[in-house]
């Protein structure tokens, strides 16, 4: 496996959301191309279009268990189960390193809902931001994962 953990900080340094991110870190071992991949997660940036819900790093990681591990058949209620264990403990560590999933909070804002205009990439937003670390962290605790089951 390669080193996710940088791949999804750098990609999110280079302006992908931060679910791209993480998914980008990905997108090999998936099977898609970068666009593709770009394409797939560019929804749930900023707690999904800038909601300020769950944050992108966990959707994205999410996303990338889904199409690794997902089931498709909608009788498979022992897939679907052994899915969502998946996803809540995927959560939870998450939670535990970042004492939450929710975008805002991790972002510290009093407010639900940003304007859908995202904002300027300039160094003082990557300064007050912890996005690339966030998109760091899940890609890591998704590899460590998928390394351990």
């Amino acid at each position: 496996m390669n080193n996710h953990k940088e791949l999804a900080k750098a990609y999110f340094l280079e302006g992908y959301n931060c679910a791209q991110a993480v998914v980008l870190a990905f997108h090999e071992e998936l099977g898609f191309d970068k666009q593709t991949a770009a394409c797939m997660a560019s929804c749930f940036g900023g707690g999904m279009g800038r909601l300020r819900e769950v944050c992108g790093t966990v959707s994205g990681m999410f996303i990338v268990l889904g199409l690794l591990k997902g089931y498709h058949d909608p009788k498979d209620q022992d897939g679907k189960k052994a899915l969502y264990e998946q996803v809540q403990h995927l959560a939870h560590t998450f939670k535990e390193h970042n004492k939450s999933i929710i975008c805002r909070e991790l972002l510290g804002l009093d407010h639900h809902t940003d304007e859908p205009t995202p904002s300027a990439r300039t160094p003082e937003y990557y300064k007050r931001r912890p996005c690339a670390e966030l998109a760091a962290d899940a890609a890591d605790i998704l590899e460590q994962f998928l390394k351990n089951s």
